[in-house]
């Protein structure tokens, strides 16, 4: 290696760079006939292939379970996936992408593998809201790949131990205390301030006034703005 002298000092510059080092993926071994992998390397990740008996992708803290289009719609009917998405429960973050979209028509009006769309729908919708998984929908390998690098890339922040509420502006304010009235949610609040334009005069209006533009719910305010504490 060449080194380089700068006279005006007496330490020694070198040429050598320090390697940043690469992140790493854990791949279950079973994934290496994907071509999401080499992908990866591409990208410049380090691969490391294990036997995983969760997830198919450990990506920092996230596991990650692939399927394509097929596997997807067989792995439903034979109900390997609701177990393996009852493994991932162990992981805090946790993510299902389904592969191919693009290439493969997940479901349509006949049934698909003997599959009704609406069981599919149904079965995607378990997913999110039962299980609590998110599901990602990628057009091929390269689309999943790119998934996978921006969570590898996706820099950690941490939580602050002083969070600051959101501060309500003038008119968030003024709904936010019409919204406190029985029976009063955003749409009736927002009535009544675009009518009355201001606070005092929906709380001076009449009975019979407030009666016209909401109704029956009239009585409910003018009851409490009028109630002793």
């Amino acid at each position: 290696m060449k080194t380089l002298y700068n006279i005006f000092q007496t330490e020694k510059i070198t040429s050598e760079k320090k390697e940043i080092p690469k992140e790493k993926i854990i791949i279950d071994y079973r994934e290496k006939n994907s071509l999401v992998a080499s992908e990866l390397i591409k990208l410049g990740f380090e691969i490391e292939f294990r036997e995983l008996k969760v997830a198919d992708y450990l990506v920092k803290n996230t596991a990650i379970e692939r399927k394509t289009v097929g596997d997807f719609i067989s792995s439903m009917i034979n109900r390997r996936l609701i177990r393996q998405l009852e493994e991932l429960q162990q992981y805090e973050n946790k993510l299902l992408i389904l592969e191919g979209i693009e290439e493969h028509e997940l479901y349509n009006d006949d049934k698909t593998n003997g599959v009704s769309a609406n069981s599919i729908r149904g079965f995607l919708l378990s997913i999110s809201l039962k299980h609590k998984i998110p599901i990602i929908f990628s057009k091929d390998y390269k689309d999943t790949a790119r998934y996978i690098e921006l969570i590898a890339r996706k820099k950690e922040t941490g939580m602050g131990i002083r969070p600051i509420k959101k501060v309500l502006n003038k008119k968030e304010q003024m709904q936010f205390i019409l919204e406190g009235f029985p029976g009063i949610g955003p749409k009736i609040a927002k009535k009544l301030l675009e009518e009355f334009k201001t606070l005092r005069n929906i709380f001076d209006a009449s009975e019979e006034e407030l009666e016209k533009l909401i109704g029956k719910k009239a009585d409910i305010i003018k009851k409490l703005v009028d109630e002793n504490y």
